[in-house]
C-alpha cells in the first residue's frame, strides 16, 4: 500500500475548519485524493493527466 504525503485542501473549503472539502497529494505520476471529513475510509488515485484533466474540465464548466 502506498502512502502519500504532503496533502492539502482546496482553498474553497467550506464551513469553520475547512473540514467539508477533499483533500488532495500530488505524487510524480499519480493523484491522490481523500475525503476531508473521514480521511480512513479511504483515497482514491488517479494518473496526473487524467485528473489535470479534470480539473481543466471543472475551471470550463464555472465559467459557464
Amino acid at each position: 500500500m502506498r502512502t502519500y504525503g504532503n496533502w492539502r485542501k482546496s482553498s474553497h473549503s467550506a464551513g469553520g475548519d475547512g473540514d467539508d472539502c477533499v483533500e488532495i497529494a500530488p505524487h510524480p505520476t499519480r493523484i491522490a485524493v481523500r475525503d476531508s471529513k473521514d480521511r480512513a475510509r479511504g483515497t482514491l488515485t488517479f494518473p496526473a493527466p487524467v485528473f489535470a484533466a479534470f480539473l481543466e474540465a471543472v475551471k470550463m464548466g464555472s465559467r459557464s
